[in-house]
Order: structure tokens, then sequence, then C-alpha cells
């Protein structure tokens, strides 16, 4: 009967002590590593963040010219 207290208590520490801090590190490691960018993910955001600037000069070009072909346009539903 001595051994199942000595058990016992080894896995409430276990649980209480060990096993929460191994988790914390763990997972903090893991959550720190996916914060930093890699060089494709980089790229690929620079290449988006063109395009997004290409397609804003796009739609202000065409917003200027239905100004000048159809005046009213920006009041339709």
């Amino acid at each position: 009967m001595g051994h199942g207290i000595d058990l016992n208590a080894v896995t409430i520490i276990f649980l209480v002590i060990v096993l929460p801090i191994w988790l914390f590190l763990h997972y903090g490691q893991r959550w720190r590593q996916s914060k930093v960018l890699t060089a494709e993910s980089e790229r690929s955001l620079g290449e988006l963040s063109d395009i997004a600037d290409r397609l804003q000069t796009r739609i202000d070009n065409l917003e200027r010219l239905l100004d000048v072909a159809a005046p009213e346009w920006r009041k339709k539903p």
C-alpha cells in the first residue's frame, strides 16, 4: 500500500508542476517560431502588396473615367 501512495504523489506532482512547465516551454517555443516570417513569406507578402497597389491605381483611374463619362454613377445604389 505504501507504493500506491508514492505513485499517486509522483503523478500529482507531475500533473501539477512538470506537465504545465513542459507544455508552456514547448508551445511557447512553437509560438515564437511561428511569429518569424520566412524569406518565402516575406517575398509573397511583398508581391501581394505590389498587386494591391496596382489594383488601387486601376480603381482610382476607373473612378476618374466614370466621373467624366457618367457623373451620377456614385449616387446609384
